[in-house]
């Protein structure tokens, strides 16, 4: 290893250890102690000689640096995780964090064999030496300082505001199962600009400043540190720190009984209860299987797709960009792998690839005008997108990025009669002949005006986005709510919004999608201009993987001998299984009530029979293949599809309408 280790090194003397090393701050331990000169520069300099540190600098120096300073305060190896010998799980929830404990448990064996360290479990290990010791009493209890995080994840990545700072922090008491995977991970995002898996889920951008109050983290590791040790069941939020950002609805909707949950510390409405439901037993209510809202979101699903419900979706991360000349335009261009040279008012979807083709984004972006552009993005991306596109924009005094998330009110207009209730309250034709679908328009609603209306809602079922001026907010959607009352209209949440959203094979970035994930394994290729007159990042990567295939593809499965009532609910995270050969795992499922059947989302591999490892995966491989979801230890038969099953949807309108008839004649 070809690193320096900078140290104050101290003399040893009776104590309390932990109350020692801390009084090393005072004067008199300082003139203990050795102090050495501090190099005029290094390629790296690491903060924290304990497991986190060394495993990054022990990384580092495997990957090919050579100048690596480690400083630490006290003493080598003094961290926290030194009281935690042998406590080394590699049963974790999420996959990342399973990863990483295991290449740690192979790292210990493998550092065991290089420097002569015994890493063998202690506590087992001395068991098995002498037995007695199990019925010897603990007569030293040690307590010392631990991190905790917001979420129980730890916290990694490059700093979004200071470029070329990077933490690795916060293990919630899983220092040693973690240490060898993060290490090996940060150091490969210094070397190579990415690590080698995805860890979004670990990435501390998916924090914001919202975060960082005393208070909210004071009560939320209160709440955090017994739930490490819980059963998570589906969908479970935490209590704590709960009410930060809302929408100026949040009143009218609590009220009208909307059930919440969190993300990015944005209230969201999951569902709404009615008047005549027990919401002592819902709040209760922790299952695998058939949740007790079931019923619920099936009448705001059936209310989407045959009259028109009203969702907040005020939590949408919003950026604007403009510039006085055509410099935003090839900013964006060079960002977005879809082409945005469009009319004024058209609506693009599109990615922000990384260099290797996968997904730092997925967004919709309107033209408002030649230089002005409206992007709307996932509630999680408003941190990690800011800091993707000032990262990559030129400093010019003339082209602005302006976060415009907490400007705007977004309602989503869901359902057929949607065009109806806009048509009255706009008193302009909002049919697709005058408003065509992927098209903005600023109008008038009720008294308010500057709204931007959408003809889209992310679900695939007819209707409107509309973005409000937070001051009008409370106006539109009550306005919305008196005329949408001749054609049904009523309040529906995001436990809807992802059930039609799914049954439509739409997949959504942080779940189905990541930086790992490029658009051609998504079968998002009509979102990738390759050939739009100028560079972009990712084309190199994509043009690649045009000629050579893909080793992976996003597919949606349809059980078929599941049992909505009586069997575990698929929720994520499922094995895939191709003609009985394990292909992938599940990453997002829902309950179709149109096709009354579940529906999964999952990428299917190719692994090779004979040595693991991946090969092509092509349209007709995934044809060819018998499938089968795994739910806890049992397999059900499913059908894999590469596209929306519009003809099941349309083959069931047909049914409905054959009885509706037959109903009528009689």
């Amino acid at each position: 290893m070809f690193f320096r280790l900078l140290s104050a090194v101290r003399r040893q003397r009776p104590g309390r250890g932990w109350q020692n090393r801390s009084s090393g701050r005072s004067s008199a331990s300082a003139a203990e102690a050795h102090s050495v000169a501090l190099p005029a520069q290094a390629q790296v300099v690491i903060c924290g000689g304990g497991i986190m540190g060394t495993s990054v600098a022990y990384h580092l120096s495997k990957m090919g640096w050579k100048d690596i300073v480690l400083l630490e305060q006290g003493r080598l190896a003094a961290g926290s995780t030194r009281f935690c010998a042998g406590i080394l799980s590699t049963a974790r929830h999420l996959t990342i964090e399973q990863k990483m404990a295991d290449y740690s448990n192979k790292l210990y064996h493998q550092l065991e064999q290089e420097t002569g360290i015994q890493t063998e479990p202690l506590l087992s290990s001395l068991l098995r030496r002498m037995p007695d010791l199990e019925t010897l009493e603990i007569l030293k209890l040690v307590n010392c300082p631990e991190t905790f995080t917001p979420d129980m994840r730890c916290i990694m990545g490059e700093s979004p505001s200071v470029r070329g700072y990077f933490v690795l922090a916060g293990m919630n008491s899983a220092g040693l199962s973690f240490g060898g995977g993060a290490g090996r991970y940060l150091a490969e995002w210094m070397v190579h600009g990415s690590p080698s898996e995805n860890i979004w889920e670990l990435d501390l951008k998916r924090f914001g400043a919202l975060q960082s109050s005393r208070t909210f983290l004071r009560h939320r590791v209160m709440e955090v540190m017994p739930l490490l040790y819980d059963l998570k069941v589906p969908r479970w939020d935490f209590q704590t720190g709960r009410q930060l950002r809302t929408s100026p609805l949040y009143d009218r909707l609590d009220a009208q009984g909307a059930r919440w949950m969190e993300k990015h510390g944005f209230e969201r409405p999951k569902y709404f209860v009615p008047p005549d439901k027990d919401l002592l037993a819902l709040e209760q209510s922790k299952t695998f299987y058939k949740p007790d809202w079931f019923e619920i979101v099936e009448s705001e699903v059936k209310c989407c797709k045959e009259a028109v419900c009203v969702i907040d979706m005020s939590s949408f991360t919003k950026f604007e960009i403009t510039s006085t000349g055509d410099q935003a335009l090839e900013v964006l261009q060079y960002l977005f792998s879809n082409d945005l040279d469009v009319p004024v008012g058209h609506i693009v979807h599109t990615g922000m690839l990384n260099q290797g083709g996968g997904y730092e984004n997925d967004c919709s972006v309107a033209r408002l005008s030649k230089r002005s552009f409206f992007m709307i993005s996932p509630t999680d991306q408003q941190v990690h997108c800011w800091a993707w596109l000032k990262k990559h924009m030129p400093e010019d005094s003339n082209l602005l990025l302006e976060d415009v998330t907490w400007k705007y009110t977004a309602l989503n207009l869901i359902g057929p009669r949607a065009v109806d209730v806009l048509s009255e309250l706009s008193y302009a034709p909002m049919t697709p002949d005058h408003f065509p679908s992927l098209f903005c328009k600023e109008m008038s609603v009720g008294y308010a005006n500057g709204i931007r209306v959408m003809s889209m809602t992310h679900t695939g079922e007819p209707g409107f986005m509309l973005y409000i001026p937070i001051e009008y907010a409370l106006h539109v959607y009550n306005e919305v709510m008196s005329v949408g009352q001749k054609y049904g209209i009523r309040n529906a949440g995001y436990y809807a919004l992802r059930s039609l959203r799914i049954e439509k094979f739409f997949a959504f970035w942080g779940q189905d999608l990541n930086t790992l994930t490029t658009p051609l394994e998504c079968g998002r290729e009509s979102r990738v201009k390759l050939e739009k007159g100028m560079d972009f990042i990712g084309r190199d990567a994509l043009l690649q993987q045009k000629q050579n295939g893909v080793y992976k593809r996003l597919t949606m499965f349809i059980l078929d001998d599941h049992d909505t009532d009586l069997d575990l609910w698929p929720w994520w995270g499922e094995p895939i299984y191709r003609n009985g050969q394990y292909a992938g795992k599940t990453t997002s499922s829902a309950y179709s009530y149109t096709l009354e059947r579940h529906v999964c989302l999952g990428f299917v591999h190719n692994f090779s029979e004979d040595t693991g490892e991946e090969q092509v995966v092509t349209a007709d491989f995934i044809n060819r293949g018998e499938y089968e979801i795994d739910i806890a230890g049992h397999r059900f038969q499913a059908k894999a599809k590469l596209y929306p099953v519009t003809s099941l949807f349309t083959h069931k309108r047909r049914k409905e309408d054959v009885e509706l008839s037959d109903l009528h004649g009689k």
